[in-house]
């Protein structure tokens, strides 16, 4: 269960750091309007934040949060950009999932 919630975790924590970071590209490189500014820093002060939430030691979360990140951002970038994925997309989300996991797994006991 704390496998499950810890990913979970992960993932909303990914998604409110590609917001932050989607929303300044929208005003810088597509002409999207300033405010997008104000929402970007907040999805981004909420990232941080969320990453506080992990019941390990901070390398430890940074570590295993860059796995999900990369599966993450690689399934933005089909839904959002609609860009097709090919199979070494596929592959290297699931060896950076691979990796998440062998370094959570060893959180246990662990600060």
């Amino acid at each position: 269960m704390l496998v499950l919630k810890t990913f979970a975790l992960f993932v909303v924590t990914a998604l409110a750091e590609i917001v932050g970071c989607y929303l300044p590209y929208l005003w810088l490189r597509k002409g999207g309007p300033l405010w997008l500014l104000i929402p970007a820093a907040l999805s981004l002060a909420l990232f941080a934040w969320l990453l506080t939430l992990h019941p390990a030691a901070s390398g430890r979360v940074y570590a295993a949060y860059g796995g999900v990140y990369v599966a993450s951002a690689l399934v933005w970038l089909r839904l959002v950009d609609g860009v097709r994925l090919s199979a070494l997309d596929w592959a290297g989300a699931g060896l950076a999932l691979l990796g998440m996991a062998v370094i959570a797994s060893g959180w246990q006991g662990q600060a």
